[in-house]
Parts: C-alpha cells; structure tokens; sequence
C-alpha cells in the first residue's frame, strides 16, 4: 500500500463524529497544517483527545474557534479562553484528566490493556463514577483505556514507509498516539528514502502508520 498521499486524500478519511487523537504539547508537535485542512473541511461533532486545547490561533484551537468539537479530553485547557466558553454555553463537554493518567489511558489502549490503576485522583472528584480498586492496602482508581478512530500525528521525519523521528520536544504525545488509533495519519516535515533514518533514532515503527503527508 502507498503510504505518502496528498493533504486532501488523507483529511478524506475524517468524518463527522469521529473521535480523533491529536499530538502536540502547547501545539508544539500538532501538525499544524492539518488543524488548517479541517478547518476548512468543516467536520463537526468530533471528539478530541489530546494533551491540550492549544491556542485560540494555534493547534487544536482553530478547531475549537470554529466550534468542530463536541467534546475534548485532555489536561489542560486554560490557555485557549473559548473552551471555557463554550462549557459554560453548553457548547461543549470537557473531560479534564491529570495529565500523567491520560498519558498512561492512552498507552493502555495501544497496548490492549483492560486500563491502569493510580493513586491521583482518590478523595477528589475525579474518582466519580470510576471503580476503586485495594491492591497491597493502599486505594486506586482504574482507569480505562482510551482509543481513537484517527490520530493525527506530528513528526519531524517519515521515510517512505513511516517510520518516524520527533525533534526534541515534539515528541510528546505522538508516539503514544500513534499506537492508539485505528488510522494512523503523520504529518512530516520532511520525507526520506527507506534507510535514511539510522534505526536508533526511529520512535514510531512503520507497522503504526497508515498514511503520511509532506506538510
């Protein structure tokens, strides 16, 4: 199968209502380029889950702005003002999770986990609704997994078959991401020959990715 596609033929695979994984932490690692091709593809009603909810001009935001989001996951949100909004317009469902549990949710969808046990969260609304768990004497909160029909990942660079390097902090969240989804689309900044990326520096095997952009 062919990996590399245009911007149109892999946003062709986002629909509406989808639930959709986006790397980037702050918008650093969120490909950039394919926030800008939803927001101008329109899909609405998608469900988000990502570290953050970026900037109102930046990342994740655009999405946000242009009111395309039913609901969002993630861990922070004060640093774009229109969720906060809209939550208190009814416009939109916010989950907040420590950052370290969604972290941990995520790795557990990709790996076929049945969830994780943590501490954070015991005696504080966050424990609502969720089954708590003894182990050794000491009181945890499982958590489930999370998973996604589409994660869109930002790297720095994909060979032809998709194995991926992330540049410093832009690996954040992209290679849990990357394992989590049932498609996989990466947004590289650049694209090289099978071969070109040493195999100590690959972060993301091929095996995850489905398709890839040039952005």
């Amino acid at each position: 199968m062919k990996k590399v596609v245009t911007l149109d033929e892999a946003m062709n695979h986002i629909k509406d209502g989808m639930t959709i994984m986006i790397g980037g932490f702050m918008a650093v690692g969120t490909p950039e380029k394919f926030m800008d091709a939803l927001v101008e593809k329109g899909v609405k009603d998608l469900t988000i889950i990502a570290n953050d909810a970026g900037w109102p001009d930046k990342g994740i935001g655009k999405l946000i702005i242009n009111k395309q989001v039913k609901k969002i996951i993630a861990s922070h949100v004060g640093l774009n003002p229109e969720v906060g909004r809209q939550m208190n317009a009814g416009e939109i469902e916010c989950e907040l999770v420590p950052q370290g549990t969604l972290a941990e949710r995520i790795r557990a969808g990709g790996n076929g986990l049945g969830g994780i046990l943590t501490p954070t969260g015991v005696g504080t609304i966050v424990e609502e609704g969720k089954e708590k768990i003894t182990v050794d004497g000491k009181v945890y909160l499982l958590e489930k997994p999370l998973k996604a029909d589409v994660a869109l990942v930002g790297a720095s660079i994909s060979d032809k078959k998709g194995n991926l390097y992330y540049n410093k902090a832009t690996r954040n969240f992209n290679p849990l991401i990357a394992t989590a989804a049932d498609l996989v689309i990466v947004g590289a900044e650049k694209i090289v020959e099978v071969g070109e990326i040493d195999g100590n520096d690959v972060m993301t095997p091929a095996l995850y990715v489905d398709y890839i952009v040039e952005v």
